[in-house]
Formats: C-alpha cells, sequence, structure tokens
C-alpha cells in the first residue's frame, strides 16, 4: 500500500480539523496526500497547515492559471489511486449526486476515474433529511463507499447521527478501499445488458407480529437487497422491488412496493410474476406466530407466555417451482458457520439456480454494514469474490446474471 495515491477533498464543517489528523496518519502508512480545499473548508482550517502536513501544494481553486499549467483538473482527478471525501458535507455530496461542477472539488468528483471514499458530516437533521438520504442512495447505486456518520455530541449542541468517523476509522476505510480494485469504467463501456428484461427482487426484513405492538424480525438492513436492485435498474431492466420494513431510501427508476410481513411478501412476489430474474435477496423470517394478538401481550402471575410458531411461506423455493417460474432464480444464504456447505444444500432443496452465500457472524459487521464478502454457489460450482462495497457486489451480481441469461439462462 506504500506508495499509493489519496487525493483528499476537505469539504466545509467544524469537523474539517480532523482532516489535519487524517493526512497525518494516511502519510505514516506511506501514502501519498494531495489536498483539495473548498472555500467553505478554508473556512475552518488553513492550507498553509495542511500543505505542511502533507508536503505538497493544497488546491483550492477551478480556474487557477498556475496549477493549470502544471497539472489540470482533469489530470487532478485521475492521478489518485482513491478519492476520499472527509468532511463530506450535505452540499459536497448534493453536488456529486446531481452532477453539479461549479468548483474545484465537485468537478473532481465528476472527472475522476476511481472510487470515492466520503466521510459524511453534517447536522443530525441535515442527514437525516429525505434529500440527503436520496443523495447518499444514488451515490451508493454509482459506486461510492461511505464510512460513517456515527452517533454522537455535535458543535451544534445535538445528539445524534451526523459526526464524522475518526481519522483511524477512516483510514481502515481507505485501507479497504485500496485492497481491491479502485478503477472506475467508463460508463459506456457498460451496455444496458438486463434492457428488455424483468426483474423481482426481494430485500430487507420482515416483521411477524407477536401483538399489535411486538413483533419477531431480524437485523437485515436492505442495503445490499436495494442496491442490488438499483443496478438491475441502471442495467435496464424494468424493477419490481419487494421490501420489508427498512430505513434505506427506494431505488431511483424502482418500483417498490412495501410490505411487512412473509406472507405479504410472497403475495407482492407472486402479483410481479412474470419475470425473467428473480433475486431473493430478503432476510425472510422463517416463523411466525401462529395466531397474533388482538391486544399488547401483558406480564402476569404466570409467567413468561408460550409462543406457537409456525412455518411462514417458503418465497424461494415457491418461485422456483412457480407455474411462472423466471429463467433465472437465486437466493440468498445469510449464515454464521458452514457457509458453503449449507449454500450447496440449500441450492439443491430450494431448486433455484444459484445462490449467493455470506457470513453474518456479528464480528463480520455485515448486517448493517456497508461492504460483504460472497460466495456464489451454483451447480457448477462456488466462485468466491473479495470483501466488496454491497453497491459493488450488486453490479458485479448483475452482471453475472446478465452473462448467465445470454448463455440462455441458468
Amino acid at each position: 500500500m506504500t506508495g499509493k495515491r489519496i487525493l483528499l477533498i476537505v469539504g466545509g464543517g467544524i469537523a474539517a480539523y480532523k482532516s489535519l489528523d487524517l493526512v497525518r496518519r494516511l502519510r505514516e502508512r506511506g501514502l501519498n496526500v494531495r489536498v483539495v480545499l473548498t472555500e467553505a473548508g478554508a473556512q475552518f482550517v488553513t492550507p498553509l497547515s495542511l500543505a505542511s502536513l502533507s508536503g505538497q501544494e493544497v488546491h483550492q481553486e477551478l480556474f487557477s492559471l498556475t496549477a493549470e499549467a502544471r497539472m489540470g483538473h482533469i489530470e487532478l482527478s485521475r492521478d489518485a489511486d482513491l478519492v476520499v471525501i472527509a468532511p463530506a458535507t450535505a452540499d459536497l455530496l448534493a453536488k456529486a449526486a446531481h452532477g453539479h461542477a461549479n468548483d474545484l472539488a465537485s468537478t473532481l468528483l465528476l472527472a475522476t476515474d476511481k472510487r470515492v471514499l466520503a466521510a459524511p458530516s453534517m447536522n443530525l437533521r441535515m442527514w437525516l433529511h429525505p434529500a440527503t438520504q436520496r443523495n447518499v442512495a444514488t451515490l451508493r447505486g454509482d459506486g461510492m463507499i461511505f464510512v460513517g456518520p456515527g452517533d454522537g455530541a455535535m458543535a451544534c449542541g445535538e445528539f445524534g447521527p451526523g459526526r464524522m468517523s475518526e481519522p483511524l476509522e477512516i483510514v481502515a476505510a481507505v485501507e479497504a478501499a485500496l485492497a481491491g480494485d479502485t478503477v472506475i469504467p467508463l460508463p459506456m463501456a457498460q451496455p444496458p445488458v438486463l434492457a428488455g428484461l424483468r426483474v423481482i427482487v426481494t430485500s430487507g426484513p420482515t416483521h411477524e407480529p407477536i401483538d399489535p405492538v411486538r413483533y419477531i424480525a431480524n437485523r437485515s438492513s436492505g442495503k445490499q437487497g436495494h442496491a442490488i436492485a438499483q443496478a438491475a435498474a441502471n442495467a435496464g431492466a424494468s424493477v419490481v422491488l419487494v421490501s420489508g420494513p427498512v430505513s434505506v431510501p427506494d431505488p431511483a427508476g424502482v418500483q417498490t412496493v412495501h410490505v411487512e410481513t412473509a406472507r405479504q411478501m410472497l403475495e407482492a412476489v407472486e402479483a410481479a410474476l412474470p419475470a425473467d430474474i428473480f433475486i431473493g435477496a430478503a432476510a425472510v423470517a422463517d416463523w411466525r406466530v401462529g395466531a397474533a394478538l388482538v391486544e399488547k401481550l401483558k406480564k402476569g402471575a404466570s409467567g413468561p407466555p408460550t409462543l406457537g410458531l409456525v412455518e411462514n411461506p417458503d418465497i424461494l423455493a415457491t418461485v422456483a417451482s412457480h407455474a411462472r417460474r423466471p429463467r433465472l432464480v437465486v437466493g440468498f444464504a445469510a449464515e454464521t458457520e458452514k457457509v458453503i456447505d449449507h449454500a450447496q444444500a440449500k441450492l439443491a432443496r430450494k431448486k433455484c439456480d444459484l445462490i449467493v452465500a455470506n457470513d453474518v457472524s456479528p464480528a463480520t459487521g455485515v448486517m448493517g454494514g456497508d461492504a460483504n464478502t460472497v460466495h456464489l454457489v451454483s451447480k457448477g460450482g462456488v466462485e468466491t469474490w473479495p470483501t466488496l462495497p454491497k453497491a459493488e457486489v450488486a453490479q458485479r451480481l448483475i452482471a453475472e446474471l446478465a452473462a448467465l441469461m445470454g448463455e440462455g439462462g441458468a
């Protein structure tokens, strides 16, 4: 990793002071750091301090004739191995999501051919605002990597999500990103490989009611399933996303059907058939309470109640054996042990064409996290991918399925 080049964009926010330590930490690891300081960022840290720590000139102006003579903004955007935005303000994220290019930072983000890692920092209401969440969802779909934000006390006196990750957390994310391929191919080199096809994707958990206020669920965030739906839409498919209860925004250009329970999810999936591809990424609850209570369950002298559980419908197996079976049926296997063995057994049992298996043990951080390590299990064998951002897993999976469809299906 020594000698890798980082282009650090420092946005305007009180967390910009952390960028000074970030530069130092990156250089300690042998990374070359070139800094772009926004006009707002210069209100919090000085070009001199960043130049002293990075050992290089700090770039600020888009139309600096001196800088353009030595390194134009196109070359500057592509000279790095990874672009890092820290702090990534709501304004910078909005510009990047909508393709604005009215200053040096936004122009570099539009012109770069390398992956971008963003460390958001803003007031909690700005972070939670639907506009920001839409922008983040768009950027994830485009392949941007995110680290944070975390929860904590803010300079404005409020407490909640929006606090920029600490420098060492960002360094760890940088190292993880540099471990993979950071070059982004030209979009025009990627034709709409699923054009004219219909894809159904399930995503997120299901909530199975116990009583009016309690339910059985799991820790699925829906990030992977939503990223797959977005990638399929970007590849030209007509996409129906059947989503359980999640906090991530609906993907752009996708018909999203919101459900709560496994039975509702199956009903929505069957209503969306026929389709060419089905991708069951949802973590569907295996069981539900046989008779959910109409009133809230209360404590009593007899001790804890006994919940009579019954099996939920098997959505993946139902689709795989359906009269209107899609040409490709893809399931997910979230396991905590014997990942490959369980996935191979599931492939045979459910009669699907492909299983995407992953380890969701707490130590992996996959559940709710932004990265995933998956194994593609088929009758032909097992293909293991490196740890990748979930958006990139989605893009690679869609490319794999497009190739299978081109070969005439499974």
